[in-house]
């Protein structure tokens, strides 16, 4: 989990160095991807037989939620950075684990919900909530843009895990959510009016890195990981990302996190160690799984 959260957190930055609308950066990172997960898709279905009904049902209306999400998150990016939209987006640590213990009943460890304050801090810290002149062309409307987002990205972690029960196969769910983000992207761009069918060459070369990083090696990651650990546990975990990318965003594309940022990425590094040493053991795989 933590290894596929590093690889997502490239996805602010590689989107900003691509230049391109939002609509236009969600829609070729889902495409772009599809080949190599469909590769992979095809191999689980030979040796397992075909997915599920539900399990298909559940990708595609995971890949629903989540084209909203890249959009939102997008259009949150170009007004705050590739950073601090990335750590308001991560606001989810909240909504999935209270989420998960009301819809699907699962009760999180205390030491889960310990951490959930103590990330919690973080983000809004790191958020520049709490200083004056914070970092960005139009922070206000970043910030809602980012809680919009976290709302579309708590319902596509949860409808994800939901439809990656079957351990044995992480890519078939992730391609066909994929495949759905990308018709809703092109859908979402054809009204909004912001979608560019044919991007530059730097701007394919750079939406391509992104794909093949974030969108199949980061998420196939998570998705192999996500029905294995507690909803609360996973979220607080993918908290990693938006620490990575606000120090990546300082690194690559010159974005200056202020002290209070620093000190809210501190606060995340705590709520992981807290969220991790109390961590129960992963349950045992339901019996039509094992083998």
């Amino acid at each position: 989990m933590l290894v596929g959260a590093v690889a997502i957190a490239f996805s602010g930055i590689l989107f900003r160095l691509a230049h391109v609308s939002a609509s236009t950066g969600a829609f070729y990172r889902g495409v772009f991807a599809l080949p190599p997960l469909w590769l992979l898709a095809r191999r689980e279905a030979k040796r397992y037989g075909r997915q599920r009904r539900r399990a298909i049902s559940l990708a595609w209306i995971a890949g629903a939620f989540f084209a909203v999400d890249l959009i939102l998150w997008h259009n949150g990016i170009e007004q705050v950075g590739a950073g601090l939209a990335t750590v308001l987006g991560n606001t989810q640590v909240v909504l999935v684990g209270l989420l998960a213990w009301v819809l699907l009943r699962e009760r999180p460890h205390r030491s889960s919900l310990y951490a959930i304050p103590i990330v919690a801090f973080g983000v809004l810290l790191i958020s520049g909530a709490l200083e004056s002149g914070a970092y960005g062309r139009n922070p206000p409307l970043g910030v809602l843009y980012g809680l919009l987002t976290a709302v579309a990205y708590s319902g596509f972690l949860l409808v994800l895990r939901e439809g990656s029960r079957d351990l044995r196969r992480p890519a078939g769910p992730l391609f066909v959510a994929t495949l759905a983000s990308a018709v809703g992207c092109v859908s979402i761009g054809a009204v909004v009016g912001d979608l560019d069918l044919t991007p530059s060459w730097a701007a394919t070369g750079w939406l391509v890195v992104l794909a093949l990083s974030s969108q199949v090696l980061g998420w196939l990651l998570i998705s192999t990981s996500l029905p294995r650990l507690p909803a609360v546990v996973t979220s607080i975990l993918l908290t990693f990302q938006p620490l990575c990318s606000v120090v990546f965003a300082a690194l690559i594309v010159n974005e200056s996190p202020s002290a209070l940022q620093l000190a809210g990425a501190a606060c995340i590094l705590v709520g992981l160690v807290t969220a991790t040493i109390g961590r129960r053991p992963a349950p045992a795989a339901e019996p039509e799984l094992a083998g």
